[in-house]
């Protein structure tokens, strides 16, 4: 690869990384497996880099979606392992998220199936519509509705009142 393209590639890397990884980490629930996620999607897509045209992280964002998806058709490969203490997160602005909440939240989403975490992910976290979510999950949109669905009524089970975080985050309908 030319030393522009490299340059461009690490500099991509440094800028979107940790979005990344923050992705990865809601997606997988373990920072282990998460890094793991993006260690592989970065290298697919630095094979592929003079060829990415575009928006470079949603191409990858894609890569990692597809490949966590893969993980989920191999059961048994892969397992969810609980780790005692939360990832460092960025703190927010907006003083009705406190710590105790999101750390329930959290804790309630990774009690959830891989599928419909990354359906509440990408609806919630990424504030995509049902059918974006569709697209990147290769599915129809009424199996990304009927997984937010049930997502969300076990998340009310688990921590209570879903329906204000969710609102804050995003969610377009």
């Amino acid at each position: 690869m030319k030393e522009s393209l490299e340059a461009e590639f690490t500099a991509f890397v440094a800028e979107r990384g940790q979005v990344l990884l923050r992705i990865a980490h809601a997606l997988t629930g373990d920072r282990g497996a998460a890094e793991d996620l993006v260690q592989g999607a970065l290298a697919k897509a630095y094979a592929r880099w003079p060829r990415i045209s575009g928006d470079a992280e949603a191409y990858v964002r894609k890569i990692i979606y597809n490949d966590r998806a893969s993980s989920w058709r191999r059961p048994g490969r892969h397992r969810e392992v609980f780790v005692a203490e939360p990832p460092d997160v960025a703190h927010s602005s907006r003083p009705e998220h406190d710590v105790t909440d999101r750390l329930a939240v959290r804790e309630a989403l990774l009690t959830l199936p891989a599928r419909q975490r990354a359906v509440l992910v990408l609806r919630y976290l990424e504030d995509r519509t049902v059918e974006e979510t569709a697209a990147v999950l290769g599915c129809r949109p009424g199996t990304v509705a009927s997984q937010a669905s049930r997502a969300l009524a076990k998340l009310r089970e688990l921590v209570g009142d879903v329906d204000e975080w969710t609102h804050s985050t995003g969610g377009r309908r």
